[in-house]
């Protein structure tokens, strides 16, 4: 969403929304390539979607944010 005030311009909803996709998608390529199946390429995704997080978690975490 943009809004437009005169020579302020406020954009909203852009932030880091494109590095979890790129890390998810990143992810799934890694993960896809080592199964073998549907059942482990559905885990795979499932991994993928969860990985980002975890790394963000392990990453705070030993910061000791």
């Amino acid at each position: 969403m943009n809004i437009d005030s005169g020579n302020v311009k406020i954009q909203i909803g852009n932030g880091m929304g494109g590095s979890y996709g790129l890390g998810v998608i990143g992810a799934a390529i890694y993960f896809l390539q080592h199964s073998a199946g549907f059942w482990p390429s559905a885990l795979a995704i499932l991994k993928a979607l969860v990985w980002p997080a975890a790394l963000v978690y392990g990453l705070l975490d030993f910061l000791k944010i």
